[in-house]
């Protein structure tokens, strides 16, 4: 009357390996979607950004985290920079503090090349 334990796992059975790997391939394609969706835009943009602010100097215009403008008028250490947000008012930052720079000030060392080449740099217009 009962039907047998036995007959219903052997029915289940039947794909061996094939089933294993089957069951395991949706969780595989769930990773790869995040991967390529999420995980590797939001390490490009944090490498822009760790670009962004090994490249900050004195003079650029910088929005920090909290929504202040300022200028950067020191930077202190590979880790500290000196941001004038008002006149007169100097705060030290943290680098990772700064959200974005807003303006960018030509280097110096590139406007002298350019005045012993003989052109004309923006500062002499």
């Amino acid at each position: 009357m009962f039907v047998s334990p036995a007959y219903a796992q052997a029915a289940g059975s039947a794909g061996g390996i094939a089933g294993g790997v089957e069951a395991f391939l949706p969780l595989v394609l769930i990773f790869v979607v995040f991967y390529f969706l999420m995980i590797r835009p939001q390490q490009k943009r944090m490498k822009v950004h760790k670009e962004m602010l090994a490249a900050l100097r004195r003079g650029d215009r910088v929005v920090l985290a909290s929504g202040i403008m300022g200028l950067v008028t020191k930077v202190t250490s590979d880790t500290e920079v000196q941001v004038e947000i008002a006149d007169g008012v100097k705060v030290r930052v943290v680098r990772s503090a700064i959200q974005e720079v807003v303006a960018k000030t030509e280097p110096v060392s590139g406007a002298k090349e350019d005045a012993k080449d003989g052109t004309e740099t923006p500062a002499d217009k």
